[in-house]
């Protein structure tokens, strides 16, 4: 079995998958999360070897998506 055995995937009806869709999308696209894509995106392409990886603002450098994306080995609960 490849990956992890819980599923991921939530639960929702369609209308709060919808309502969960647009408030996603217009997270994404504030102006500080279009500012941070933007400058991660051109950080990677002045440095292809860090395929891979992900570019963390906080520690302004490249990490391992788990410790970028799990708050440094902390979890998301507390963020």
């Amino acid at each position: 079995m490849k990956g992890t055995p819980f599923k991921l995937k939530q639960k929702l009806s369609p209308k709060a998958a919808k309502a969960k869709a647009v408030r996603d999308l217009a997270a994404a696209n504030t102006p500080d999360r279009e500012a941070k894509r933007a400058d991660s995106q051109k950080k990677h392409r002045a440095n292809p070897s860090m395929k891979g990886k992900d570019y963390d603002h906080r520690t302004k450098s490249f990490t391992s998506v788990k410790f970028n994306r799990g708050a440094g080995g902390n979890g998301t609960k507390n963020e």
